[in-house]
């Protein structure tokens, strides 16, 4: 069985005025990201590619290889049933589920 990862990436804490001076001006309240911090977040954003543990793909898949582990809570993929036809993939919100060929051995 082939568990999906799951790797929470944190949000950035907002900033803002102080409730000093937004009292004082019409200033904007949120300062915004740094340059460094706005590629930060765009790269967290972007890459989120981690399964969310939603079942999408186990309600699609046709052999009934992807369940959930009741000790884990985390969603398996049972690759001695799976024919390996690609619906999982095509349906997973995330995208965290990844066709490759599987080499010979």
């Amino acid at each position: 069985m082939k568990a999906c990862e799951k790797n929470p990436a944190r949000a950035l804490k907002r900033r803002g005025l102080s409730s000093k001076k937004r009292k004082a001006s019409f200033a904007s309240v949120e300062t915004g990201l740094t340059k460094e911090e706005a590629v930060e977040e765009a790269r967290r954003c972007l890459g989120l590619r981690t399964c969310e543990s939603c079942e999408t793909c186990g309600l699609f898949c046709p052999d009934l290889c992807i369940t959930r582990n009741e000790t884990t809570g985390e969603v398996e993929i049972d690759l001695d049933y799976c024919k390996g036809c690609g619906i999982c993939a095509a349906v997973c919100p995330r995208g965290a589920i990844q066709m490759v060929w599987e080499g010979k051995t």
